[in-house]
């Protein structure tokens, strides 16, 4: 959703770009990636840290501010490169490769933090990869790229920080029953509890697929008559 505002960022984002002109766009885009990366890294590290640590919520503050400031890098490198008429194929294959690469790392290191409910977060993987193919597709057969619908890139990694960020401030709340934002959900013969990083794979999980069929049939309507 996000996208729709692209045109208001500019502004912004030529002055976030001011200190960046002279880097070449694709070391912004993999350092964007190595970011996602470093917080893929600390996500996983959160197994090893009981819920009662200090720890805990000093990581989940850390994995916010490291998938914020990659998603700036990531808006940036296309961005430099316009500006700079430096703007390839081969630059936007890049980005959209590690991009990739950065989503999925990031949804593993989520799935694997212990912190999340593994079906969710596995779910919310397939969901968000779907969308994205559906994108790219949609730029093979019409030679434009489909960014609308609810889940863009800028909404997940928008999504996640604030979820991180939840999770930095409700650690502190014994966690270990999930905080005092919990909301049952029951299913099967069990009892889930869903804390705010399980709401947002959640939320990825149904507006992922949401934002696929619509580019689905965006791209259809496209094509026209056979």
């Amino acid at each position: 959703m996000l996208e729709r505002y692209r045109g208001e960022a500019a502004p912004r984002l030529d002055r976030l770009a001011q200190p960046f002109m002279g880097w070449a766009p694709d070391t912004l885009s993999w350092l964007s990636f190595a970011l996602s990366v470093g917080a893929s890294v600390l996500l996983v590290m959160l197994r090893f840290f009981p819920p009662g640590s200090l720890w805990v919520p000093l990581l989940f503050f850390d994995i916010a501010c490291l998938i914020f400031v990659g998603g700036v890098f990531d808006a940036l490198d296309g961005h430099v490169a316009r500006k700079r008429g430096l703007a390839s194929r081969r630059g936007d294959f890049l980005d959209h490769v590690l991009d990739r690469y950065a989503d999925t790392v990031l949804l593993v290191g989520v799935t694997f933090s212990a912190w999340v409910n593994p079906l969710l977060g596995l779910l919310a993987l397939a969901s968000l990869l779907l969308t994205s193919y559906m994108g790219t597709q949609a730029q093979a057969v019409t030679g434009q790229r489909a960014y609308g619908g609810l889940l863009g890139r800028a909404d997940r990694l928008v999504l996640l920080t604030l979820g991180c960020l939840a999770m930095s401030l409700l650690t502190g709340w014994d966690f270990v029953e999930k905080g005092p934002l919990s909301i049952p959900l029951w299913f099967g013969s069990g009892s889930w509890v869903l804390g705010p990083l399980d709401l947002v794979m959640l939320y990825f999980i149904l507006a992922s697929q949401a934002t696929a069929a619509y580019r689905a049939v965006a791209t259809w309507r496209a094509l026209g008559s056979p």
